[in-house]
């Protein structure tokens, strides 16, 4: 191959890594910000489902409650 035609592919392998650096800082950058926003929504859906529990009345006595079985 001449010099040329390697200076060439060079340029074109180096404009392909500049590339694919930017593709995966930007990619990085989106993973992350997912990464916080799940946290986000498991905290949120932690604090629904406490809500929820707390929110709604039991239908099982208390241990202090129950009435002892028959057979006693």
């Amino acid at each position: 191959m001449s010099d040329t035609a390697l200076e060439t592919r060079l340029a074109e392998l180096e404009s392909r890594l500049a590339f694919q650096e930017i593709t995966i800082e930007d990619l990085n950058r989106t993973v992350t910000a997912h990464e916080i926003e799940m946290a986000k929504m498991r905290d949120n859906m932690r604090l629904m489902v406490e809500k929820l529990k707390a929110s709604q009345p039991s239908h099982i006595a208390a241990q202090s409650e129950e009435t002892p079985p028959p057979h006693y």
